[in-house]
């Protein structure tokens, strides 16, 4: 049975390739789901004590109130982190920041991950959808010729835990590289290699054949260092041809999504990675609290993240336990890999709706 992301046999098999080619396999429609509406300012002011919605009204056409230094007017939205004023003195009010947002993303080969290269290369950014709020913010990096799975969030602190070390999410990469990996070159990468910039191992390391001088590997490692999958094979003497990153902690790249198209993750599964990275999940909003000292309010308390099950393994070939093997994924859910669902819905949607002969293709 086929799952419902990329696997490492597949991969190898030429699958990934294969549905790359296949036109049958429609993209995955390019359409962001539903902005959550934004509060309108006379009813924040309203809702914080400053007067009744008429007054507040009343002040805006009187030109006594700005947003974010230009004057407002009735009926005007507001966002969490405008700056409001009345009669020229700052009024904080507790807006609640947007949801997050979670793309998954099949980078192909040629994009670099960065909002500005001086180069002038296609960028990764170029291909995600735009946001009426923020912008996105990739969760790691994938080198220029590196393809594979790369998640995207408008939430900074998101995408902080979900990079940050003491979670040790598990990066999972299929890597084609020239010549055959020794036993004592194996055991080097398992046991951990000095780079210029610190040791750094992997976590398994598993044949999966080959043509020729290509041989595939694939490798799993819980950091993410510039070029650090490819630098270290280059320490035992192989040079990398391909790599691909199939999986990010439990979110695996979706099959038939196809290079250069994402998807959006979600609520279901958004909440699944906010709960792994330990952040509380969204509470409910509140009515809006002013204040004219300029204090920022108080924050809810942290949560502690609970603890996961732990996961089967730990050691890399050899027997040897691995570094960060006593911190089990916090990604993986009982329910299998987080991703899944959304794109197992999104699929039952497009299925569903059949596109007519004068709509346009997305997801490229």
């Amino acid at each position: 049975m086929r799952t419902a992301g990329y696997e490492f046999a597949d991969v190898v098999a030429g699958q990934l390739d294969q549905d790359e080619a296949d036109a049958q396999l429609r993209p995955a429609k390019r359409v962001l789901q539903p902005h959550v509406e934004s509060p309108k300012l006379h009813k924040v002011l309203a809702q914080a004590g400053m007067g009744s919605r008429l007054e507040m009204e009343q002040l805006i056409l009187e030109g006594r109130i700005s947003v974010n230094n230009e004057p407002a007017h009735v009926g005007q939205r507001v966002q969490y982190g405008d700056q409001i004023k009345v009669n020229g003195k700052p009024i904080r009010v507790r807006i609640a920041p947007p949801p997050p947002r979670v793309l998954a993303y099949h980078k192909p080969v040629g994009e670099v991950v960065t909002h500005d290269d001086p180069q002038n290369r296609p960028t990764v950014f170029r291909k995600l959808p735009r946001l009426m709020h923020g912008k996105w913010q990739s969760v790691g990096r994938l080198d220029l010729n590196t393809e594979g799975l790369l998640l995207f969030t408008n939430s900074g602190e998101l995408a902080n835990r979900l990079m940050h070390p003491r979670f040790g999410l598990e990066r999972e990469y299929a890597v084609r590289v020239l010549g055959t990996l020794s036993d004592e070159g194996r055991q080097r990468l398992l046991d951990g290699v000095e780079l210029e910039d610190g040791r750094a191992a992997f976590g398994t390391i598993e044949d999966g054949g080959g043509e020729g001088a290509n041989c595939w590997y694939r490798v799993t490692i819980s950091e993410g260092r510039n070029r650090e999958v490819r630098r270290m094979f280059e320490s035992v003497g192989h040079a990398v041809s391909r790599l691909i990153r199939i999986r990010y902690g439990a979110m695996v790249l979706p099959r038939g999504l196809k290079r250069g198209a994402w998807l959006e993750l979600d609520q279901h599964d958004i909440q699944a990675l906010m709960q792994a990275s330990g952040m509380p999940p969204p509470a409910h909003p509140q009515p809006p609290v002013a204040s004219r000292r300029g204090g920022a309010g108080g924050r809810g308390a942290a949560t502690r993240p609970a603890t996961p099950a732990p996961r089967g393994g730990g050691q890399g070939r050899g027997g040897r336990q691995q570094p960060g093997a006593g911190q089990p994924d916090p990604m993986k859910t009982s329910v299998g890999y987080i991703g899944a669902d959304s794109f197992a819905r999104q699929r039952q949607r497009q299925q569903q709706k059949p596109r007519g002969p004068g709509q346009r293709r997305g997801g490229r």
